[in-house]
C-alpha cells in the first residue's frame, strides 16, 4: 500500500512557520487559521498548531560517525529534487548541515542533510542510492 502521511506538531509562531515552509522550503500551505497551519510537504500533510513555548529534550544517536538528532522528522526524495533543494537552501544560508553518505556501501546508503524550522525541529532530507532498499532490513 503507498499512502500519505499526517503529523500534527507543536509551534511557537504560525507566521514565522508559513513563511519558512512557503518561502524557503517551497512548500505549499493548506488549511490555515490563527492557531494551526496545514502545510503540504512532498504530498504529506504537517499541521503545525500553536502552542507558545515548549521543549523536547533528547539524546542524540549516533550513526557510524555520526551524531544525530533522535527526534526529527523527514521525507525522501529523489536525487534531482534532493540536489535542487541542498543547492538552493546553502545560497539562502539558513544552517543546512553538511550532505554526507550514511551506510555507505551498505544497504540502506542514502544522502542526506538536515535543517532546522523556525519551531526548533530537525527536518532531514534524504535520497537512497537505491530507492527499492528503503525499508530493506539488514541484520548484523
Amino acid at each position: 500500500m503507498n499512502a500519505n502521511f499526517h503529523l500534527s506538531l507543536p509551534c511557537k509562531d504560525i507566521k514565522k512557520t508559513r513563511e519558512f515552509y512557503s518561502e524557503i522550503l517551497k512548500t505549499n500551505i493548506g488549511r490555515i487559521t490563527n492557531s494551526w497551519i496545514d502545510i503540504n510537504l512532498f504530498g504529506n500533510q504537517i499541521t503545525f498548531t500553536k502552542s507558545g513555548e515548549f521543549n523536547f529534550e533528547f539524546k542524540n544517536y549516533r550513526l557510524g560517525e555520526h551524531i544525530l538528532p533522535s527526534f526529527h522528522f523527514g521525507i525522501i526524495i529523489n536525487i534531482d529534487e534532493f540536489g535542487k533543494l541542498y543547492s538552493r537552501l546553502l545560497q539562502l544560508n539558513i544552517g543546512a548541515t553538511v550532505k554526507t553518505i550514511f551506510m555507505k556501501d551498505s544497504t540502506g546508503e542514502h544522502l542526506s542533510f538536515f535543517i532546522k524550522d523556525p519551531n526548533n525541529y530537525m527536518i532531514e532530507f534524504k535520497s537512497f542510492k537505491n530507492s527499492s532498499e528503503t525499508f530493506k532490513t539488514v541484520i548484523k
